[in-house]
């Protein structure tokens, strides 16, 4: 059976290129196939919406926000169970210092409802900012994000902060600070289609990938493979790999209150959805 599944192109999706390239998935009847979506989280939520695929690995602010917004989709599982760590990135050629410096400057954001968007808003909370005076430029992906940088048509981008480490490294980006998410960051997303056609097939997908997220961080030398695959500097990646889980649990109701409550404080959401809508 043929399956549909995305993601970003980044370190943390590993273990499913790896079980994909292994064969691990045809050996139960399944051609899961991968496609790359490096706009991110507010273009794959399209995607489920669309039923352009049938899964995605979607930050859990972003799906969260969109299954509230009609959205039908349910996550089916959390994915890392560990924050994600948001560089604030500027031009490296820019006057900007600190994070006070980018009060009330423009954010470049992949798209509206994307993590950088919503992260965007957590830090200004965190930083006790007007959220109502922020203000967005619209660049697609990380490259769109240098171009808007460079030539000052934003100030300042919030990425995840070991893909963005290169150009903080070759002197594109200066990383001014780091916003965690305050919650796990990625989970696995299905369109309620798929999980109502497709329960068994599903339930072999999982049963999958948790077998090799769990011996993920064991495999040998695994740092050297992570940092060939993503033009990484080892030391970068041995401290990634530290700080990050994977996870092969449901994800609780306790983080889904956490994003729902934080979302309408934002001014996000309008009203949130129970768990049991939220999730499979």
């Amino acid at each position: 059976m043929k399956v549909n599944i995305i993601g970003v192109p980044e370190h943390f999706n590993l273990p499913w290129q790896m079980a994909i390239e292994e064969g691990a998935f045809l050996d139960r009847g399944i051609d899961l196939t991968w496609t790359d979506i490096p706009e991110g989280t507010g273009k794959m939520c399209q995607m489920l919406e669309n039923n352009e695929t049938d899964l995605a690995i979607v930050l859990t602010e972003g799906v969260v926000k969109s299954i509230t917004e009609g959205n039908a989709a349910k996550i089916v599982q959390e994915f890392i169970a560990t924050p994600l760590q948001w560089g604030i990135h500027v031009g490296a050629k820019s006057n900007y210092q600190n994070i006070e410096d980018i009060k009330e400057k423009k954010a470049a954001i992949s798209r509206f409802g994307s993590g950088s968007h919503l992260m965007a808003y957590v830090n200004a909370q965190n930083e006790g900012w007007n959220i109502d005076e922020l203000k967005f430029e619209v660049v697609h992906t990380l490259d769109g994000a240098v171009t808007a940088l460079t030539n000052g048509n934003a100030d300042y981008f919030m990425w995840e902060h070991f893909t963005t480490k290169p150009l903080v490294d070759d002197g594109t980006f200066r990383r001014i600070a780091d916003c965690p998410t305050p919650w796990p960051c990625f989970v696995i997303a299905a369109t309620e289609s798929f999980i109502a056609k497709n329960s068994a097939v599903l339930q072999h997908i999982l049963a999958v990938i948790n077998l090799y997220t769990v011996e993920f961080k064991n495999i040998p030398s695994i740092d050297k493979t992570l940092a060939n695959q993503y033009n990484q500097k080892l030391e970068d990646i041995q401290e990634w790999l530290a700080m990050t889980r994977w996870s092969q649990q449901q994800i609780d109701s306790k983080t889904i209150t956490t994003v729902n409550d934080t979302l309408t404080e934002l001014g996000r959401i309008n009203t949130s959805l129970p768990y049991k809508e939220i999730v499979m």
